[in-house]
């Protein structure tokens, strides 16, 4: 049927270009024309041809002129070039500039319409390859947020759901239960999944440098800025955005932010010039930003900017029927990464595991079982869950988390002062000889064993100095 045929645009300053091969083609594309490089631009835009034939000597513009115009819009059609002149400097200009073909003037239709298919063929597997690596990148994401509770799964639908659109998405939950994984879900899932992902933390850089990091600042903005750099967002257009920890934004950024979301574009620091980006943006807070809105800590206009779309996240102590997957997932990688044998947790090992409260959630329950894997001890479990909830208390639990969800938290265990004394030196002396281990089996390659252990490079730099580690040499 002939809607269902490809349109195919002609810009040809010689009219009986596109009549030869409107009269021998026409059975297969239909076709439109255009008499000059201007005409073309808009045809363009109006038409949406699969493919264009463009000439390379016209009057007002060259084809050359054309094409790089051309390249500059967003999912752009194939382009094939035609010229009369067999001249190789215009066949490498064509090829460098982006088109696909170079046909020479006069030219048989056969020949083009051969030239045609090789072309959109290209395409068709272009795109297919494209829509494969999404998927796979999709499935690896999937393969990361383990569980298969109701609550996840619902979770799971919804990133489904909204991946595709360019709403804002604010990811809550507490510290610990994947906030970055579903970030990195929502964008590999998207159009932008071809583009970068940027991940800023607000709450690790400090707040007189976090301005300069997401907008960049301009050459003798301030002292030290001895030449201009782009901030994240420049980096990050056409991508997507993850701001992390952003209930820890300074009021005084919160404002230029809006901007960016409403306006996509902001200036950056010393600068004058407006600069616009194509940015896509996530949130992500463990932090009770209603509560927030209240104390006068965050802006109720970029709360409700933020709030388009919100997932949220379940404390691993609300899916305990998923501990058991999560336990098999983590012996799985990290048998893999130590090269160590490790059978699964046995009744008893699962039993404490899925009524633990888990106040770092999956990633207190991943350290936990990495430490078993190290030492190939299922019976430290016990041991280690105490001291895990007595160090946690204060460290892993954020700060207004318990109303995400209307989560509850599990209320300390009142013990005893010196045992907690006792405990508090079990888990330090397990720490450090975890961190020994790593260090001394990566020949204290200190970035690499970071990775291993799952903490950032500053986290592993402060724990030597802490634990009074040295390098053997």
């Amino acid at each position: 049927m002939k809607q269902d045929r490809l349109k195919i645009l002609v810009i040809d300053d010689d009219p009986k270009v596109a009549w030869i091969l409107t009269e021998g083609l026409s059975g297969s594309f239909d076709f439109v024309s255009a008499r000059n490089g201007s005409e073309g631009l808009q045809m363009v835009t109006t038409e949406k041809p699969s493919l264009v034939l463009l000439d390379i000597k016209m009057p007002d513009m060259s084809g050359i002129e054309v094409l790089k115009k051309l390249n500059k819009i967003d999912n752009r059609p194939e382009i094939i070039m035609l010229s009369g002149h067999d001249d190789t400097h215009y066949v490498v200009e064509s090829i460098q500039s982006g088109a696909a073909e170079f046909i020479k003037k006069p030219f048989d239709v056969k020949e083009v319409e051969i030239h045609i298919n090789g072309v959109l063929e290209k395409n068709r597997l272009k795109r297919e390859v494209s829509t494969l690596k999404t998927e796979l990148r999709t499935r690896s994401q999937y393969d990361s947020f383990i569980g298969d509770s109701h609550k996840i799964m619902q979770v799971k639908n919804l990133v489904e759901q909204v991946a595709g659109s360019e709403l804002t998405v604010l990811i809550r939950g507490e510290s610990g239960t994947g906030k970055e994984i579903v970030a990195r879900m929502l964008h590999n899932m998207s159009g932008r999944s071809e583009e970068s992902f940027t991940k800023v933390n607000c709450a690790a850089i400090p707040r007189d440098l976090l301005e300069a990091e997401l907008f960049g600042y301009e050459k003798g903005a301030f002292t030290g800025a001895h030449k201009t750099k782009p901030g994240r967002f420049e980096v990050a257009n056409k991508g997507t955005m993850f701001l992390d920890e952003i209930g820890d934004m300074p009021m005084e950024l919160q404002s230029k932010l809006l901007q960016v979301l409403e306006q996509q574009e902001f200036v950056r620091v010393g600068g004058i010039n407006t600069i616009h980006v194509d940015v896509r943006i996530i949130c992500a807070t463990n932090r009770n930003l209603e509560e927030a809105i209240k104390l006068g800590r965050f802006r109720d206009d970029l709360f409700y900017r933020l709030n388009e779309i919100t997932i949220f996240l379940p404390p691993l102590r609300d899916r305990s029927e998923d501990v058991t997957l999560l336990a098999d997932h983590f012996i799985d990688k990290y048998k893999k990464l130590y090269q160590r044998e490790a059978s699964p947790l046995g009744p008893d090992a699962i039993s404490q595991l899925t009524a633990a409260p888990w106040p770092g959630n999956v990633r207190q329950l991943e350290n936990l079982i990495k430490q078993v894997v190290v030492r190939g001890e299922e019976s430290i479990i016990a041991d280690l869950l105490a001291g895990q909830s007595v160090s946690t208390e204060n460290v892993l639990q954020p700060v207004g988390a318990t109303s995400v969800q209307n989560a509850t938290a599990t209320p300390p265990v009142e013990k005893d002062y010196s045992l907690k004394k006792r405990v508090a030196r079990a888990v330090s002396r397990e720490e450090k000889g975890l961190i020994s281990e790593v260090l001394n089996r990566t020949n204290w390659n200190r970035r690499k064993a970071a990775e291993i252990l799952a903490i950032s490079y500053r986290s592993l730099l402060y724990k030597i100095k802490e634990y009074g580690l040295n390098e053997m040499k």
